[in-house]
């Protein structure tokens, strides 16, 4: 799983980066320590409104870092929505009708993930550490997304549509495996116009498909163990020791 992870680049600049064609206006602060529920930087790729058969565009927005479906009754659920297993994503029900349109990107410097290990008393022993791409300096997040707004009561006005997202996780491969048995799903570059094409109808076959890319990325990260993270600042991803 992922439940802690960094952005520190504003808009414009992940829009350079991911080549968007549009950038929202809403402002985007720099963060070491992004928790679950929290507003996000996500790409997406989206239609034109008044133009269901034409060119997708490109657009850099934010969301709540935890998927809430449209048919969810309130905007916190009992289960956790911040990840989405890829090896069950196409089936459960919060997140399979996001896989078929409504896929995205979320940015990130690199995240943070816990080594456990058994202390002499026994009690578990966590210790963070960071994991960041040396070779592209930016992580891309496999991600879905869901318009969701509350319930309508008898007479009352609707309320704001609310943007939400997911990451989407699978099992560990190269040296992350090494702290924890989950990371997050992380597309290379030549994989992210098919993820995000809403024309493309998203399947089990596509989320094999980045799941067997994302291996390259994961293949090249590096790590090392931080101190307990508290506060937000660039002193967290610093090295122990």
């Amino acid at each position: 799983m992922c439940g802690r992870y960094a952005n520190t680049k504003s808009g414009e600049e992940l829009g350079r980066y991911f080549e968007a064609d549009e950038v929202d206006a809403v402002a985007m602060p720099p963060s070491w320590n992004i928790a679950p529920t929290q507003q996000v930087p996500i790409v997406v790729d989206r239609l034109p409104k008044d133009d269901p058969e034409g060119v997708p565009s490109r657009f850099v927005t934010s969301a709540r870092w935890s998927l809430v479906p449209r048919f969810a009754k309130e905007l916190v659920s009992k289960y956790p929505t911040f990840n989405a297993r890829s090896e069950t994503v196409a089936e459960k029900a919060s997140f399979k009708s996001s896989l078929v349109r409504s896929r995205a990107i979320l940015p990130a410097d690199g995240y943070y993930e816990w080594h456990t290990v058994e202390g002499a008393d026994g009690k578990p022993i966590k210790t963070p550490h960071w994991i960041h791409d040396p070779v592209e300096g930016e992580l891309a997040f496999a991600g879905l997304y869901s318009w969701w707004r509350p319930p309508v009561a008898e007479g009352a006005a609707p309320g704001p549509w609310m943007l939400t997202a997911t990451m989407l996780t699978r099992a560990a491969h190269g040296p992350a495996a090494s702290i924890h048995d989950r990371a997050p799903v992380m597309l290379p570059r030549e994989t992210w116009d098919d993820w995000l094409d809403p024309t493309i109808e998203g399947d089990e076959a596509l989320v094999e498909m980045i799941v067997s890319e994302s291996d390259q990325v994961l293949e090249r990260l590096q790590l090392h163990a931080v101190a307990p993270l508290r506060g937000d600042g660039p002193e967290l991803i610093r090295p122990l020791g």
